[in-house]
């Protein structure tokens, strides 16, 4: 893929262990990468509760960042923080607007990568609609199978938006359907 290119001769490669930010929430967004190994969340703070609320993962094979943000240097919407120990490939807004402006072969990246994101994101709003609880947290499992080993469930139900009690619940039914 063009981007691997692109990241790995005019980027960086950087490895962040669990817990380390890439992008802080209301900070200038600054980087824009693809997740070669681990996971990250994206989180974000209630407005009148301040509680931690998961809006967003990205897995290895998925691009990284506040995309719309970094290009301009605007404030992130979230603050990345890697769940595991990650390898990214990445590289500043400033670098990737540089990019996009080379030729219309790197223009056509900016629509893919526009296109990958909106479509990731729209999954996601449907899901909240044409998926049940259970549902969701099946398809999440699907999406990254070892996610219950990397996350506590509270912020896994922070994700689908359920309670934990609810997400306990669901867990038991799956367990129970299975051993029926």
């Amino acid at each position: 893929m063009i981007w691997n290119c692109y990241a790995t001769s005019e980027g960086q490669s950087v490895e962040y262990q669990k817990g380390e930010w890439m992008e802080c929430e209301g900070d200038p967004a600054q980087w824009f990468g693809f997740v070669a190994e681990g996971c990250f969340k994206y989180v974000t703070r209630g407005l009148s509760d301040d509680r931690e609320h998961i809006t967003w993962f990205s897995f290895a094979g998925e691009f990284v960042g506040d995309y719309p943000a970094c290009l301009d240097g605007s404030p992130s919407q979230t603050t990345i923080e890697a769940m595991l120990p990650s390898r990214v490939l990445m590289v500043s807004g400033e670098q990737l607007m540089s990019l996009f402006r080379q030729n219309k072969e790197m223009m056509e990246l900016r629509g893919i990568i526009s296109d990958h994101l909106l479509s990731q994101a729209r999954a996601r709003y449907l899901d909240f609609h044409r998926a049940t609880a259970r549902e969701r947290y099946e398809l999440l499992l699907h999406r990254c199978p070892g996610i219950v080993e990397h996350l506590p469930l509270n912020a896994i139900s922070s994700f689908l938006c359920i309670t934990p009690q609810m997400l306990s619940k669901v867990r038991k039914d799956i367990t129970f359907r299975v051993r029926q």
